[in-house]
C-alpha cells in the first residue's frame, strides 16, 4: 500500500469531518492533508442555512452545484445556483452566507487553508436556534 494514496467516498468521508474531505485539519501523514486548498462535499436538506454570516474571511472560496437549488448571500447580492454545473467564486474579505432551497449537494474549494474557521458546538447551538 501507498501511504501518498487515498481512496474514497465523498458521501462517506464527508461524514466524517463536516463535509471536509481535504485541508489543514486532516493528519499531515494523510494525503488529504493539505494547506494550500480545503475541499468540502457538502449536503444539505432544503431550508438548511447558516444563519451567521462568515465575516473577516481570509480565504478565496469557489462554491460549484452539484444538484439541487442553492442560494449563496453576498454583501449586497444574492446569487442563485439552480442548474447542475452552476458556480459562484468570492475573495478574501467577503462575507457570506447560504440557504439551500433545495435538498441539495455542493462542493466547496476554498484557497488557502488555514486554521482558525471550524464552528465550535456553541456555535452550532447558535445557528439553528
Amino acid at each position: 500500500m501507498n501511504d501518498s494514496v487515498y481512496v474514497g467516498s465523498a458521501g462517506k468521508d464527508a461524514a466524517l469531518d463536516r463535509g471536509w474531505l481535504l485541508g489543514h485539519f486532516k493528519n499531515a501523514d494523510d494525503p488529504r492533508h493539505s494547506e494550500a486548498v480545503e475541499i468540502k462535499w457538502g449536503v444539505h436538506p432544503r431550508g438548511d442555512e447558516r444563519r451567521q454570516w462568515v465575516r473577516g474571511e481570509e480565504r478565496t472560496a469557489l462554491l460549484l452545484l452539484i444538484s439541487g437549488r442553492f442560494r449563496v448571500e453576498l454583501p449586497g447580492r444574492s446569487v442563485l445556483l439552480e442548474q447542475q454545473g452552476d458556480y459562484v467564486v468570492w475573495g478574501r474579505g467577503v462575507d457570506h452566507s447560504w440557504f439551500a432551497e433545495e435538498e441539495s449537494v455542493v462542493l466547496t474549494v476554498r484557497w488557502p487553508s488555514v486554521p482558525g474557521y471550524a464552528i465550535t458546538q456553541q456555535d452550532r447551538g447558535q445557528l439553528h436556534s
